[in-house]
C-alpha cells in the first residue's frame, strides 16, 4: 500500500494552528450587518501613517509595475543614519515576522531547540516548528519573561532564544541590567533574538535599547518593525540588526524582493518624520492612562504594559466578554491561545475609541 500525499509532509505542521489575527472590521460588518465598528485588536497606530509617508506612497504608486530594489538601498541608508549601524548588519523583511522566520530557518537546525517564554508571541512557535526545531517553553514570571529560568533551560542542543521586549500580548518587559546579566550567561553557540516591535513606545528608564549591546554580544540579534508606531501595518516592512556575518547568512536565505517598493519608500520616509513618532507616542501615553483608569474604575486587574496595548483580566472565561463586545461593534483580542483564557487585550485607540470601549465593557461583563 502506498502512502497518501499528506503522509509525506512536515510532521510538525499538523500540530500548529493557523495564526489568528485580530478580527477584521469588514468581517464583523458582514456577520452582524452593522457599520459602526471600532477595532482595538491588532496594536495598530490609530492615526494611520503621517502626511510625509502618505506623499511617499503616492509617488511610488506610479512604479508598481517594476520590481522593487531587492537590496533596499535607500531604506538601509536611512536606517544606517538613524541607528548608527552598518548597512551590512541589516536584514529587511516583509514585516519583522519575516525576519523572525529567517532567523529560525538559519539558526535552528531540525531537531535542535529554541527557548521561549510562556505567553510570548505565537510567531516564535510557528517559525521554530516550520524550521524543524523543538520549542522549549519556560514558565512566565508575573506574566513576563523569566530570564533566569530561560538561561537555565539552555542546553547543548539550544540554538536560539526568542525574547519580546516589550512582550506581546502581555506588555511586560525586561530591564537593561537583567538583560545584560542574562546575555553574560548565554553560551556563544546560542543566538539571542530581541524582538523590539514596540520599542518606540517603551518609556521606562530601565528599558534597554538592545542595539547599544550589539558591539558587546556577537550572538545578539534585534528585530524591529514599521507596523506599529509608524502606522504601516498593511505594507509589511520590518528589519533585523545583527553582526554582519549573521546578516549575510540571513540575506542568503531571504526571498528575492521580499519587501515591496511602496513599503520601502514609505518606511524610508517614516524614519524622517520623527515629529509624527513623538506625537503618536504622546497619544499612546494619554490613551493608556485613559484605558487603565477606566479598567480600574470597573475593578478589573490589568497587566502593566510598555506597548500600545493592555491585557486585562475579565474574572472569568473571556470569550463571552469578547463576543458581547463584538455585538456592540467593538473588536478587541482574546488571548486564550497565549495561555491567558481569562484575559482580553485591547489596543490603545483614539480617545473617542477608548471611551467607546470603556462604555461597552460594563454591558459585556454583565
Amino acid at each position: 500500500m502506498t502512502s497518501a500525499p499528506l503522509d509525506n509532509v512536515h510532521p510538525g505542521i499538523a500540530s500548529l494552528r493557523p495564526y489568528q489575527p485580530g478580527k477584521p472590521i469588514d468581517e464583523l460588518a458582514r456577520e452582524l450587518g452593522i457599520d459602526d465598528i471600532i477595532k482595538l485588536a491588532s496594536n495598530e497606530n490609530p492615526r494611520g501613517p503621517g502626511e510625509v509617508v502618505q506623499a511617499a506612497i503616492a509617488r511610488e504608486l506610479a512604479s508598481v509595475s517594476r520590481y522593487p530594489d531587492g537590496n533596499g538601498f535607500i531604506l538601509k541608508q536611512a536606517l544606517v543614519n538613524q541607528l548608527q549601524v552598518d548597512a551590512e548588519q541589516l536584514t529587511l523583511g516583509n514585516g519583522s515576522n519575516d525576519v523572525l522566520d529567517l532567523i529560525a530557518r538559519v539558526a535552528v537546525e531540525p531537531g535542535y531547540e529554541a527557548v521561549v517564554s510562556a505567553h510570548s508571541f505565537v510567531v516564535y512557535r510557528l517559525a521554530v516548528t516550520c524550521a524543524g526545531g523543538v520549542l522549549v517553553e519556560v514558565p512566565a514570571l508575573n506574566y513576563g519573561t523569566d530570564l533566569q529560568a530561560m538561561a537555565e533551560a539552555i542546553t547543548e542542543r539550544t540554538r536560539a532564544v526568542f525574547i519580546a521586549n516589550p512582550n506581546n500580548p502581555t506588555g511586560t518587559w525586561v530591564s537593561r541590567d537583567a538583560l545584560v546579566q542574562f546575555l553574560d550567561q548565554v553560551p556563544d553557540h546560542v543566538w539571542v533574538v530581541l524582538d523590539e516591535a514596540y520599542f518606540e513606545y517603551a518609556n521606562e528608564p530601565d528599558y534597554p535599547d538592545a542595539l547599544t549591546l550589539l558591539p558587546q554580544y556577537n550572538n545578539l540579534i534585534v528585530t524591529r518593525t514599521f507596523s506599529k508606531v509608524h502606522g504601516l501595518a498593511a505594507l509589511r516592512v520590518g528589519y533585523g540588526v545583527s553582526s554582519a556575518a549573521f546578516a549575510d547568512l540571513l540575506n542568503r536565505a531571504r526571498q528575492p524582493f521580499n519587501v515591496n517598493s511602496v513599503g520601502l519608500a514609505a518606511a524610508a520616509a517614516a524614519l524622517g518624520d520623527q515629529e509624527f513618532v513623538t506625537e503618536s507616542v504622546t497619544l499612546n501615553n494619554q490613551g493608556m492612562t485613559q484605558l487603565i483608569t477606566g479598567l480600574q474604575g470597573l475593578g478589573l486587574e490589568h497587566i502593566p504594559s510598555l506597548g500600545n496595548f493592555v491585557a486585562f483580566d475579565c474574572g472569568r472565561d473571556a470569550q463571552g466578554v469578547f463576543e458581547a463586545l463584538l455585538q456592540q461593534g467593538v473588536i478587541v483580542r482574546p488571548i486564550a491561545e497565549y495561555g491567558l483564557p481569562q484575559h482580553l487585550r485591547v489596543s490603545v485607540g483614539l480617545a473617542e475609541e477608548n471611551q467607546r470601549f470603556l462604555q461597552a465593557l460594563p454591558r459585556a461583563l454583565a
